[in-house]
C-alpha cells in the first residue's frame, strides 16, 4: 500500500494553502448565497432514500418527489403554525410571567438576607432582569421562525436536485471515463450523510418526545415549543443540547419557581445522557469518521463562515469533505488529521503488512 506523504514546505503546499484561505473568505462573504444551497443540497440528499424506494415500488419519479415534498412541506407548516401561535401565547401572557420572576426573585433576596448575605433589591434586579430573561426565550423563539425565510428559495433548489437525481448517474459514469481518476467516492458521501443526518434526525425525535413528556408531567407551560428547541439544536454536535435546555429552565423558572427549574434541569440532563451515551452510540454504528477534536473544531470554524446553518451542517459538510480529501495522495494526510484514531491504526498497520 502506497505510504501517505505530505511536505508542507512545497509550493504545491502553499498554493494549496492560499487556495484554502481564499475559499474560506469566499464562502464568508457568500453567505447568503451559499446557505440556501447547502440547505437545498442536504434535504435532496435526505429525500433521495424515500424517492428511490418509492420508484422501487413501481412509482413514477414525478409523482415520488410530489408525495416527499407533500411531506415535507406539511410538517414545515405545521412547525410554523406552531411557533407562530405560540408566541402569539407567549407575548399575550408575558407580563404574568414577569410578575412570577419577580415574585421568585424576592423569594431568593429574603432567603439570602435571612442566610447572612445581604443584597439590595436593586443588585438582585440587575442580576436577576425578568425582562432580559424574557427577551432571551422569546428571541429564541423568534429565531426558529426567521430560518424559515429562504423556505419557498430552499425547496425549489431541493426540487430540482431531485428532478435530476436520474441525470447524476450517467453524468458521473461520462465524467469517469473521461478523467483519469473515479467518482465512486461521491456515492459514499451520499451515504454517509444519508447514514448520519437519519440517524440523527431519529435521535433528535427521540430527544424531543422524550423532553415533551418530560416537562408535561411536571407541568411546564408550551411543552411542545421547548421540545421542538431540543429537536431542532439536537442536530448541533456538542453544545446544541445544552443550549436547547437554556430557554426551558429559564421559563420554569418564570413558571414553577426553583422546584420547576430544578426538575427541568434533571429532565434535560437525564434525557441527554440516555441518548448521547446509550442511544446514540448504538445506532450510529460505525460512526461519525471523525475525531471528537475535529467535530468541535468543525462546529466553530463552520459556525463562522456560514453561521447557524454552518453549525447545524458542521459535521455533514465536514465528512464530505474528508471523503474527499482521501481521494487524492497528496492530501490524503489531511483526511487521516480529520479522521479517528481507529483509521489511522488501520492505515498504518496495513503500511506495516
Amino acid at each position: 500500500m502506497k505510504k501517505i506523504e505530505f511536505n508542507y514546505s512545497n509550493p504545491g503546499f502553499l498554493i494549496g494553502f492560499a487556495a484554502f484561505v481564499i475559499s474560506a473568505t469566499g464562502l464568508f462573504y457568500a453567505q447568503s448565497i451559499v446557505t440556501p444551497f447547502l440547505l437545498a443540497l442536504f434535504i435532496s440528499i435526505i429525500c433521495t432514500q424515500p424517492v428511490l424506494w418509492l420508484q422501487r415500488k413501481k412509482v413514477p419519479q414525478w409523482l415520488s418527489i410530489t408525495l416527499v415534498f407533500v411531506g415535507i412541506i406539511t410538517v414545515f407548516f405545521g412547525f410554523g403554525a406552531l411557533i407562530g401561535s405560540s408566541l402569539s401565547s407567549f407575548s399575550a401572557n408575558a407580563h404574568l410571567y414577569e410578575e412570577n420572576l419577580q415574585n421568585v426573585g424576592n423569594s431568593i433576596l429574603e432567603g439570602l438576607n435571612e442566610k447572612g448575605f445581604l443584597l439590595s433589591k436593586s443588585k438582585l434586579t440587575k442580576l436577576f432582569d425578568p425582562s432580559k430573561i424574557m427577551g432571551l426565550t422569546a428571541g429564541l423563539l423568534g429565531q426558529l421562525g426567521g430560518i424559515m425565510g429562504n423556505a419557498f428559495t430552499i425547496f425549489f433548489l431541493a426540487l430540482f436536485l431531485l428532478m435530476e437525481l436520474d441525470s447524476f448517474s450517467i453524468k458521473t459514469k461520462v465524467i469517469s471515463r473521461d478523467s483519469k481518476g473515479s467518482l465512486n467516492f461521491l456515492n459514499t458521501i451520499g451515504k454517509s450523510i444519508r447514514h448520519y443526518l437519519s440517524i440523527k434526525t431519529f435521535t433528535s425525535l427521540l430527544t424531543g418526545a422524550l423532553i415533551w413528556i418530560g416537562l408535561k408531567i411536571i407541568g411546564v407551560d408550551y411543552a411542545i415549543i421547548w421540545a421542538l428547541i431540543a429537536f431542532l439544536l439536537n442536530y448541533i454536535p456538542n453544545f446544541g443540547s445544552i443550549i436547547a435546555s437554556v430557554p426551558a429552565v429559564l421559563f420554569s423558572l418564570v413558571q414553577l419557581g426553583v422546584n420547576g427549574m430544578l426538575w427541568t434541569t434533571l429532565i434535560f440532563i437525564l434525557v441527554n445522557m440516555i441518548i448521547g451515551n446509550i442511544v446514540e452510540p448504538k445506532v450510529m454504528g460505525r460512526g461519525l469518521g471523525l475525531s471528537t477534536f475535529i467535530v468541535f473544531v468543525s462546529l466553530i470554524f463552520w459556525g463562522f463562515l456560514l453561521g447557524t446553518v454552518g453549525m447545524f451542517l458542521s459535521v455533514p459538510i465536514t465528512m464530505a469533505t474528508k471523503i474527499m480529501l482521501e481521494q487524492d495522495p497528496n492530501t490524503k494526510w489531511v483526511a487521516v488529521i480529520l479522521g479517528t484514531q481507529e483509521e489511522a491504526e488501520t492505515l498504518y498497520n496495513n503500511e506495516q503488512g
